[in-house]
């Protein structure tokens, strides 16, 4: 672990494990310290992931149906703004998929998006019977597949 921290004039350690950031704070704590889930400070900072911060903010704006932003416009027209970009960013805020607004997302977002006969996911769905084939990309793929797995792999 030194061999990254020589390559910096300071040591940055302190400053990421702020608490001000609990996002930040558990991946320092996971990723660069290596300490365990188990551990009491990592399990307080995944729980404050839900309770303070970005996430709580991104999840108070989530509509009934799991969605952010206009149901059927889940992607493009609403880039950066709509549920498969804020799904995106919750995956990487560490976000606790054992809640039950992060669930809403991900069955929304398999409900919508994903093509039922390839499992690809699409820019466009049909009345929630899922993704068009013809509007199937593999970026979306990727980034839904990392996205769900991520979350699912948190708690859900």
């Amino acid at each position: 672990m030194n061999g990254w921290k020589s390559m910096l004039k300071a040591d940055p350690t302190n400053w990421l494990l702020e608490e001000d950031n609990p996002s930040v704070r558990y991946f320092t704590l996971t990723d660069l310290l290596k300490h365990s889930d188990n551990a009491s400070e990592v399990a307080k900072s995944k729980q404050q992931i839900m309770e303070t911060g970005i996430v709580p903010q991104i999840l108070s704006k989530q509509k009934s149906g799991g969605y952010w932003g206009i149901p059927s416009d889940f992607y493009v027209r609403s880039k950066y703004k709509g549920t498969v970009w804020t799904l995106i960013l919750l995956a990487e805020l560490g976000a606790d998929g054992k809640d039950e607004r992060v669930r809403k997302a991900c069955e929304f977002i398999l409900r919508n998006s994903q093509h039922r006969e390839s499992g690809a996911f699409s820019y466009f769905g049909t009345d929630e019977k899922g993704g068009r084939r013809d509007a199937v990309i593999p970026c979306l793929t990727g980034n839904m597949v990392y996205s769900l797995a991520q979350v699912w792999s948190s708690g859900g």
